[in-house]
């Protein structure tokens, strides 16, 4: 403290902790805090004041910036400190190196957890919403820099974003149907209002890859440049959106997300069902077969169906015998032997 002269701040806190409020927790939650209080593994969180900007960063660039649901909880706590943070004006998200900006879930981690313990994606999901929700009502513009491909939710976060600029190398891609999954965490939701119904259908149904000329026509993105001038571009964004009145900005932002506020009721249901349908067939199978670089034989399992049994539940039959010899139950009808004892099966 200045001798003789007391800082707005400082009376401010003189004022919170004579009524016994702690003056530090209001300001670690309500005022921002340097990045450096931050012990983040999977994301780079990066302030620069002078230009009013925050960054967020997935950093996994190895798994081409997919996130794990660890990766969620620290994305989320730096989107809570720019909502809160009076010297951030713009927020930008990229992703690490130059070869994707983000590629939605880990896959490999989605195969582990999943489908022993699907109830586990409804947890993982909180995470997951809270993220598109605070990127939506931050309350600032966010720009997405993307740096590369853009797969399954990653172009969720990209369709939550206020600005997007794009590299001329940038691919996007929703591939849920050809991995035993819905791309309903926000693609379903708000592409039929960026990029049009038909449009909307063709990349979540067909599933082709546009590049990023296509999705500038389309609507997708909003700037399209060489990879050398994306820092350039961003910035020139940042700063017009800086020129601008911040309150203003937050209500033009906030009328914006009508129509997507209202798609967005859908969130819920998507949770809920894909919380039942990750220990199923499908997405076992569409899972295991993208981290073994191995097609899926869609045919074949369209076949089971068509012979009487099922694909999605129960490839091998419902889970109705029970050996006589040990007591297991709820054996696959097309097990000869038990699982447990190795005993013949009836029936």
């Amino acid at each position: 403290m200045t001798e003789g002269k007391e800082t707005a701040e400082e009376k401010f806190r003189a004022k919170l902790e004579k009524y016994g409020y702690d003056w530090e927790r209001h300001r670690r939650h309500f005022r921002g805090r340097p990045v450096e209080e931050f012990d983040f593994r999977e994301i780079i969180y990066q302030k620069d004041y002078d230009k009013w900007v925050a960054t967020i960063t997935f950093n996994r660039p190895k798994r081409y910036n997919a996130y794990t649901g660890t990766e969620l909880v620290e994305i989320c706590e730096a989107l809570h400190d720019s909502l809160v943070d009076d010297g951030v004006a713009v927020l930008v998200i990229t992703g690490a190196g130059d070869r994707a900006f983000c590629t939605g879930g880990d896959a490999a981690t989605y195969s582990v957890i999943y489908p022993e313990r699907p109830h586990e994606f409804y947890h993982w999901w909180e995470y997951y919403e809270r993220m598109l929700y605070l990127i939506r009502t931050l309350g600032k513009p966010v720009i997405a820099r993307i740096n590369g491909v853009v797969a399954g939710g990653g172009n969720e976060i990209n369709l939550a974003c206020d600005i997007s600029i794009a590299a001329e190398h940038a691919r996007f891609v929703q591939p849920g149907t050809r991995v035993g999954s819905v791309s309903a965490g926000g693609a379903s939701q708000w592409l039929p209002l960026v990029i049009g119904d038909k449009r909307t259908r063709w990349m979540l149904m067909i599933g082709d890859e546009i590049d990023a000329r296509t999705a500038l026509d389309w609507g997708l993105v909003n700037v399209v440049v060489p990879y050398d001038q994306l820092d350039e571009a961003v910035d020139s964004a940042r700063q017009k959106l800086v020129e601008k009145f911040p309150d203003c900005l937050r209500y033009t932002k906030v009328q914006c997300n009508f129509w997507g506020d209202l798609a967005w009721t859908t969130m819920q249901h998507a949770r809920d069902w894909l919380s039942v349908h990750y220990a199923t067939g499908e997405p076992i199978e569409g899972f295991d077969a993208f981290l073994e670089k191995r097609k899926v034989d869609f045919t074949g399992i369209r076949e089971m169906s068509r012979r009487g049994s099922s694909h999605s539940l129960y490839p091998y039959g419902a889970p109705l015998k029970t050996c006589l010899q040990c007591g297991a139950k709820y054996l696959p009808q097309a097990f000869e032997f038990c699982g447990k004892c190795g005993a013949k099966l009836e029936g």
